[in-house]
């Protein structure tokens, strides 16, 4: 059965979310269909997921949080990451958890495969029965 599959990308750091996305695009098989949705941040990933969470078998999250000086890195990574984990549980459909929280870009840039390891998440998960 063809699966349809969601990928909503946070577009702050677009150089990181651009290659991000390239590492998750190359393990979707040719039989699923995809589509892409562009987000400001993090943050308004999780309510994109959720707008969307009849029309699509799975979801993909691409994002980068970068720590600055100030706890805004800290309250946005959890909170992201903790609405995305409600979501999947409550509505039991897979979401593939690709934003890397990173204390510099020279860490972020050594993660950018965290794409396709939340497309490799996601089709474990579909593949169950």
């Amino acid at each position: 059965m063809k699966k349809n599959l969601l990928i909503v990308v946070a577009n702050y750091y677009e150089d990181i979310s651009s290659d991000l996305l390239k590492s998750a695009k190359k393990f979707i098989p040719k039989s699923y269909k995809y589509k892409i949705i562009y987000v400001p941040g993090v943050f308004e990933i999780p309510v994109t997921i959720s707008k969307n969470i009849k029309k699509f078998d799975a979801f993909i999250a691409l994002g980068c949080v970068i720590k600055g000086e100030t706890p805004h890195f800290d309250f946005i990574s959890q909170a992201s990451t903790n609405a995305i984990m409600k979501i999947s549980i409550d509505f039991k459909k897979p979401i593939g958890n690709g934003i890397i929280t990173c204390l510099n870009r020279k860490q972020a840039n050594f993660r950018k495969n965290k794409g396709a390891e939340a497309t490799n998440a996601i089709l474990s998960v579909l593949s169950q029965r």
